[in-house]
């Protein structure tokens, strides 16, 4: 059966599990997981901002984000406070949270680089544009 063989999604699932628990297995001496890495970059470049804006940035939900949040916020590395709006949740990088972004970012560069060293550069940046493509579908 084609489906079992040539399904995008269940493909697309399975590498990024896999990617998921490397990068993990590389960051883990910082403390974070990939997802919490990213949380804390993406903080980094936002400043503050209001949760629903880093959740569609980062491309997750209202529930993901704030369970994301959680362990970042219990160690100190975010921070969350109420917008002139009471409604908005505003996040931010906390002194701690850039530390740990610090001793993270070495890690991931290493991560980083192995992945790109096996796929190839250009089939990395051939895998990058599909990517941006599929994230995007009616835009090209």
């Amino acid at each position: 059966m084609s489906v079992a063989t040539e399904c995008t999604a269940a493909r697309l699932r399975r590498a990024s599990r896999t990617l998921s628990k490397f990068y993990d297995e590389i960051l883990e001496p910082s403390g974070l997981r990939g997802t919490q890495f990213s949380l804390l970059v993406a903080l980094s470049l936002m400043g503050q901002a209001p949760l629903l804006r880093v959740a569609d940035e980062l491309g997750l939900d209202r529930t993901t984000m704030t369970r994301n949040l959680a362990p970042l916020e219990r160690d100190g590395l975010v921070a969350s406070v109420p917008g002139s709006d009471r409604r908005v949740r505003l996040i931010e990088l906390t002194d701690a949270g850039r530390r740990r972004l610090a001793k993270a970012l070495p890690l991931w560069e290493n991560a980083q680089q192995r992945v790109v060293d096996t796929l190839g550069e250009r089939r990395w940046r051939e895998l990058l544009a599909a990517l941006q493509a599929t994230a995007n579908p009616g835009e090209g």
